[in-house]
Order: structure tokens, then C-alpha cells, then sequence
């Protein structure tokens, strides 16, 4: 059965190294990588094959203070991936202008596919009015706002990622596509309303194994959440195989479980 993982990154030396990802680091107990050590895409591809993920959408990470994962970085990681990796911008949403001017090169050049902006790099929930310019040039290209809700790994402030705040957004922007990234846990329940009740919000997985699902979450997956909850591993925080391990146990019927695993993210991502 075909695997799409909808929130991947192919990741840099500085986004590796950043400070900011240190309590994640210890808490696996991860020794502290070396900023200045290349990284082959080989690795990414290579836990792709090893958990049978046919295609990764790759994201760039723009946050106040460092780049880092570029916009064109992440075009050279999928011109190099032969056709395996499908790209994901992000963008500077301080500077309004510069940041719709970003997004459009990101689809009408590049090629990519979303756009996404993590609200605990900016502290800035989705709603703050830095965000809707670029709302509305995603609605002008026709490509999904990617973002993540729930609580936030990294010791910053975790309030701006309540998936209620996209209730809002949805109201004010009902032909945005808006995909909301690592469940939402511990407001999951919160996400699943929101996801009930817009046409065009969706969920997916990332940062989160098979067998850390929420309860609410599966059941919601088997009944009326069928087309709107989407496979992600965020990877490299979790490889392909080790996100899908206990599959089956989850209950899922060949439908559902084809619509997660791959058909839901080609039809939102128009793959």
C-alpha cells in the first residue's frame, strides 16, 4: 500500500544543532551534533525505504532568528531526490510584503506545494494579523497553510499551538486549505472539532508513533474523520519505520487505512 509522509524534513547542520531543539536532545539523551557536518540525503531517502514511503513532503523552517532550512535549500533537496520529495515553504511572516512575495516564488518558481509556519517559533498564535497576508496569498495560489497545533517539545510557550485558534481562521478564510500538524495533543479533542466542523481543515500525525494515537483520534479516523487525518512522521525526531510500527493494530479497514496512509495527502497537497 502507497506512503506519503505529509510533515518531513530533510534537515541542515543548523537546524540540526539549534539551541532552541537542546531539551529534546536530552531528553532522548542525544549527544549534541556537530553544526558543521553535511548531511546526506541519503539519509532521509534511505528511512524512507526503510519504513516504505514511497513519497516525503519536505519543509524549509524559517524562524526569527535563523534560517534553518531555506526555501531554496529544500528545491535543491527535491531536484537530488528524483521525484521522491515534494517541497514546503515557509516564510518570514514579520515582514508582510516580503513574506507574500516568498510565498508566490515558492509555488509559481520553485514548485512547492504549502506553505507552513510553526506559531511557537514566532509566539504569535494563528490568528495574530502577521499571519492573514499570508493566508490570503495561499488562497490566491491554491495551496494548503501547514502549522502545528498542540503542545510544543521544545521549551517555548505552548498556548499559541490550541487548535481553537484555527476555528477562527477557517471563519475568516473558508477557502484556505489549512493542515494542522502533531495532532494537537492534549487539546486533541479540540482539534478533532475544529476538523468536524470546517470543510477544509485537516489533521496529520507527525511527532507522534502509531501507538501514541489518542484514543479519540483512531475513533475519529474509523467514522466521520475518514478523509480528514493525514500519516506524518516529522522525521528526523521519527523515522518512517518506527512512526508505522503497530499499524494493524490500530483496526483500520483497507479504505481507511489507504485514504491515512496516502489519498487523503495527495488529494489536500494535489499530488
Amino acid at each position: 500500500m502507497e506512503i506519503i509522509d505529509a510533515w518531513c524534513q530533510h534537515p541542515t547542520p543548523r537546524h540540526i544543532a539549534d539551541p532552541i531543539f537542546a531539551s529534546l536532545r536530552r531528553w532522548n539523551r542525544e549527544e549534541q551534533p556537530d553544526p558543521n557536518a553535511e548531511i546526506p540525503l541519503a539519509l532521509t531517502l534511505g528511512a524512507m525505504d526503510a519504513g516504505g514511503v514511497s513519497t516525503s513532503l519536505i519543509s524549509a523552517w524559517v524562524a526569527p532568528r535563523n534560517v534553518m532550512i531555506s526555501n531554496d535549500e529544500v528545491a535543491s533537496f527535491v531536484a537530488e531526490s528524483g521525484g521522491r520529495l515534494v517541497g514546503v515553504g515557509s516564510v518570514d511572516i514579520s515582514r508582510p510584503m516580503e513574506a507574500v512575495t516568498e510565498v508566490r516564488r515558492c509555488v509559481e518558481e520553485l514548485g512547492f506545494k504549502a506553505i507552513r509556519v510553526l506559531p511557537w517559533l514566532w509566539e504569535a498564535p494563528p490568528t495574530d494579523r502577521r499571519y492573514y497576508p499570508v493566508y490570503v496569498a495561499c488562497c490566491q495560489l491554491g495551496v494548503p497553510f501547514c502549522t502545528q497545533i498542540g503542545h510544543t517539545g521544545p521549551l517555548m510557550p505552548s498556548e499559541v499551538g490550541r487548535p481553537i485558534y484555527l476555528d477562527q481562521v477557517a471563519l475568516d478564510f473558508p477557502e484556505l486549505t489549512i493542515v494542522g500538524g502533531h495532532i494537537g495533543y492534549p487539546w486533541t479533542e479540540e482539534a478533532i472539532a475544529v476538523a468536524t466542523k470546517h470543510e477544509n481543515f485537516y489533521i496529520d500525525t507527525s511527532a507522534y508513533t502509531v501507538r501514541r494515537y489518542p484514543a479519540q483520534l483512531v475513533d475519529y479516523m474509523k467514522h466521520n474523520g475518514k478523509k480528514k487525518v493525514l500519516f506524518g512522521t516529522n522525521f528526523p525526531m521519527i523515522p518512517h519505520a518506527k512512526a508505522l510500527a503497530g499499524l494493524d493494530d490500530l483496526g483500520l479497514d483497507e479504505e481507511t487505512k489507504g485514504l491515512f496512509l496516502a489519498e487523503n495527502t495527495k488529494r489536500v497537497f494535489d499530488l
